[in-house]
């Protein structure tokens, strides 16, 4: 390291820090501020603020600087939705797309549904928390602000866990999600155990009252029924199966999805459907077909369809679809097609879309630079970027999600 020097920060770069005049990185520095600081490669540790900025605010928890889940709980509100705004916009610029985005909707609700806690053992105990930015060093945490309430005995729930497992002298991460059953846990990096092991496993289960424990996916044991309602349906989540993270963004992003339909939308298919969100939403006024790689989410999309009142026909295929994208031939059958890809985005699928005669798609996205990827290749073929709309289940993070309404001008024939 260096010795401290002032710098002055121009901007808030796409994960929250403050870029100074050089590029220099600065976590927890906002734009205009004069702060003292020690270089580290091409970082810098803030060491003092001279000038604070007007859109400081004081964050809402203790844990804020410490902790690497939260990157701008220190920027009022106003800009930090502009911040937010600005990474789909900026993103979608630089893929050369003319579309300026919708406003950004708080999708926060009442918190965050799942939290991963890692457990390790600190002075010969247990102790439960989440990682340091860019480090390995644990912060330990007795609940994270920013979940619902159900998950702030999270790491209760974790440390006792442990300790069967070894108390956290083998690295553990306990991943826990609130259901209407109760909490979903699903313990990772441990590997295989003994029965006795197994057994004080159930037993930890029934006296923390869990809903479902299992391990690496496992089921040890299932003590509730684990469901969580989307709409008027229930969704069946395998264990440690992918929720939307608030109950608010996944309402909302299933709704942008709904309302891209018109009359015309009689079949749609569904891909990268997770255990059905958007399938169950759309089944509502069309057949669905959805598509994704994990047996155990379609398991719960057969389920969920079973139980619900008033959809239309749905039915799902086990497909890995970065190795084996649905081809354009066989989406030119359906009306519309929905993408909700990974991180990674949907870049050999998209080229498939793009060659289809299908008229109407909606893509779904929690990274602006994929999406804007994908969405250049759907636009290069033909189809026109309707709207696309930021949404912000992901609070004091740099992540946001979008949803993209992709529409051809011109109704093309479909080769059937």
């Amino acid at each position: 390291m260096t010795a401290s020097e002032t710098v002055t920060i121009r901007r808030l770069g796409a994960r929250g820090d403050g870029i100074a005049e050089d590029g220099t990185a600065i976590a927890f520095a906002l734009p205009g501020e004069r702060v003292a600081i020690r270089r580290d490669g091409g970082r810098g540790e803030l060491l003092g603020i001279e000038t604070p900025s007007p859109d400081r605010i004081a964050p809402i928890c203790p844990y804020f600087t410490r902790c690497g889940g939260c990157a701008t709980q220190h920027l009022a509100p106003e800009p930090y939705a502009a911040w937010k705004y600005a990474q789909v916009a900026n993103a979608l610029a630089q893929a050369g797309l003319d579309r300026a985005p919708d406003p950004l909707i708080d999708a926060h609700g009442e918190g965050r549904r799942r939290i991963t806690l890692h457990v390790r053992e600190v002075e010969g105990r247990a102790e439960a928390g989440l990682m340091a930015a860019r480090s390995h060093a644990l912060v330990a945490i007795d609940h994270c602000p920013i979940t619902v309430p159900a998950l702030h005995r999270a790491p209760e729930i974790a440390r006792a866990l442990s300790a069967p497992l070894g108390h956290g002298r083998k690295p553990l991460d306990v991943a826990v999600t609130a259901t209407e059953a109760g909490l979903d846990v699903d313990l990772r990096g441990h590997g295989p155990v003994e029965a006795g092991v197994r057994a004080t496993l159930v037993r930890l289960a029934g006296e923390l009252d869990l809903a479902r424990l299992s391990l690496h996916g496992d089921v040890v044991v299932e003590r509730k029924a684990v469901t969580v309602a989307s709409g008027d349906a229930r969704l069946h989540p395998p264990p440690g199966g992918f929720l939307q993270a608030t109950a608010a963004g996944e309402a909302t992003l299933s709704g942008l999805v709904r309302d891209a339909f018109t009359k015309k939308t009689k079949r749609a298919v569904d891909l990268f459907s997770g255990c059905g969100p958007f399938t169950l939403a759309m089944a509502r006024t069309a057949t669905v077909h959805a598509v994704e790689s994990e047996a155990g989410a379609l398991a719960g999309i057969a389920r969920s369809y079973r139980s619900a009142l008033g959809l239309k026909g749905v039915t799902t295929e086990a497909r890995d679809l970065f190795r084996r994208p649905v081809l354009a031939h066989d989406l030119n059958g359906y009306d519309a097609v929905v993408f909700d890809p990974p991180r990674a985005g949907a870049q050999a699928q998209a080229k498939q879309i793009a060659e289809s005669k299908v008229p109407l798609a909606v893509g779904v996205s929690c990274d602006a630079g994929t999406f804007a990827r994908d969405a250049a290749t759907l636009v290069a073929a033909g189809f026109g970027l309707e709207r696309v709309t930021p949404v912000d289940q992901f609070w004091y993070s740099g992540h946001v999600e979008m949803v993209g309404v992709f529409r051809r001008a011109v109704a093309v024939k479909r080769r059937l």
